[in-house]
């Protein structure tokens, strides 16, 4: 039931928006998506399996924001500066990002944790989500395997090697002004690391 788990991963992100995970309830979030209780315990086993998946789909969705920036025409220090805006527009619309790209989850946010036991669930995005998220460290390394094929055609291994760090520099600088926003912003940053040399 794609559409219904969508909807009831909307529904979860829309709860924690409006209040503590402690206090969002099975039964508000699966009435808030049209469907019953029962189909969410289906889709998602319990209120942690379904926060794992909330968590989940949000890294996901910001690794897809990277992909796009990634997969655009323009020149290698746009797309850089791309990723650093993206990350800081992501951090900043929602917090999950935010909590998964800097580790630190405030009180009121679920702090998902891996799966005790396998739940065996039949549904493979759930399995995949009960393996709990990304690390801040394991984010940034999908990112930078996705930067690592982005330059490769016609490009020598030096250059592909520098392309893949200056990715990191970009998302580094993204999220420095994500925990102390402030000064030019992280596009900006990037723009002026690259002009000088990275």
């Amino acid at each position: 039931m794609p559409a219904a788990r969508e909807s009831l991963l909307d529904s979860a992100l829309s709860a924690i928006t409006a209040q503590p995970w402690s206090g969002v309830r099975m039964v508000d979030v699966a009435s808030a998506a049209g469907v019953s209780r029962q189909t969410l315990y289906n889709e998602f086993g319990s209120k942690d399996g379904l926060v794992r998946a909330l968590v989940r789909r949000e890294a996901d969705r910001y690794l897809l924001g990277v992909d796009r920036v990634l997969a655009g025409p323009a020149p290698d220090a746009e797309r850089l500066a791309g990723i650093a805006e993206w990350t800081v527009s992501a951090a900043r619309s929602c917090p999950l990002v935010r909590a998964l790209l800097t580790g630190c989850w405030p009180e009121g946010l679920p702090a998902p944790r891996p799966a005790a036991r396998s739940t065996g669930s039949h549904i493979p995005a759930q399995r995949r989500a009960d393996a709990g998220p990304p690390s801040p460290a394991g984010l940034i390394a999908a990112v930078l395997r996705r930067a690592a094929p982005a330059p490769a055609a016609g490009r020598t291994e030096e250059e592909a090697a520098a392309f893949v760090h200056h990715c990191e520099v970009a998302v580094r600088l993204a999220l420095s002004h994500v925990v102390a926003p402030g000064g030019p912003q992280a596009d900006h940053l990037v723009r002026d690391v690259l002009a000088q040399g990275g």
